[in-house]
């Protein structure tokens, strides 16, 4: 595992709604500049720990430690301003606006001067949008037209470049090449790959293994609320992910 100190961690987080437990003391790292993929089967705790983590939802008990410092995230909105941003499955695109006004959704620019009278600069966003998609590879059909017009893999990818934009320290990603042909999933995984390479570090939460192995720096395994596996993913396979994901095979002390 790596040396350095963490960026973001939990540890023994616990949440429950009602009598179930979705977390059972779950710990979790994420360390600067990495692609670290969060596994595990259905009900094993991934999205309530990544609520969590990103602010959606508040944890019952455990902590909560960016930059090594404790921190209560309250909110989404909260999340963002400590450089802290989620890329939804839903991708939550407002799809009747253009790329531009999506990536600067809620955060508009307006004009010098003319503020006050909320006059947007659009010219300015769509300079802007346009210099944040080439810097990370990605070529739009239309920087004009609704992103409702766009293939699923370029919106996935406005969606990617939107948190990037004001993401500071780390993005999660859920699911993000789901629904998306080979040519379109590939493309997606190299604006990952960027987004790494800009020292962001980049948490991925995914069901398919393959995928995970070719792109993940490590690898994290959460089963039954509970962290149960820590793996470099160059140097593990599909099988081991499996059998850390049922149960088969058991690390020591990853709790």
């Amino acid at each position: 595992m790596s040396s350095k100190k963490p960026l973001l961690q939990a540890r023994s987080i616990t949440r429950s709604f009602g009598q179930v437990q979705a977390l059972r003391g779950a710990s979790f790292d994420v360390y600067e500049g990495e692609i670290v993929a969060l596994i595990g089967d259905n009900g094993a705790g991934k999205s309530t720990l990544v609520k969590c983590l990103s602010g959606a939802d508040r944890p019952d008990g455990g902590e909560v430690l960016l930059e090594g410092k404790p921190v209560s995230i309250t909110s989404p909105t909260h999340a963002q301003s400590l450089g802290i941003e989620t890329v939804y499955q839903d991708l939550s695109l407002a799809p009747d606006l253009d790329p531009a006004a999506n990536l600067f959704l809620g955060r508009e620019l307006l004009k010098p001067g003319l503020g006050w009278l909320g006059v947007l600069d659009n010219s300015r966003m769509q300079s802007e949008a346009r210099a944040a998609f080439r810097e990370l590879g990605t070529e739009l059909l239309s920087f004009t037209a609704p992103v409702a017009s766009l293939s699923g893999g370029q919106k996935q990818n406005v969606a990617v470049a939107r948190s990037i934009a004001w993401a500071s320290k780390v993005v999660f990603m859920d699911e993000p090449t789901a629904a998306l042909g080979v040519v379109q999933r590939e493309k997606v995984l190299d604006v990952i790959r960027r987004v790494r390479d800009k020292g962001i570090s980049v948490v991925l939460i995914s069901h398919n293994m393959p995928e995970v192995i070719a792109v993940a720096d490590r690898v994290e395994v959460l089963r039954l609320g509970q962290r149960v596996a820590r793996f470099e993913a160059q140097q593990s396979t599909v099988e081991d992910l499996v059998a850390a994901m049922t149960g088969a095979l058991i690390q020591e002390d990853v709790a």
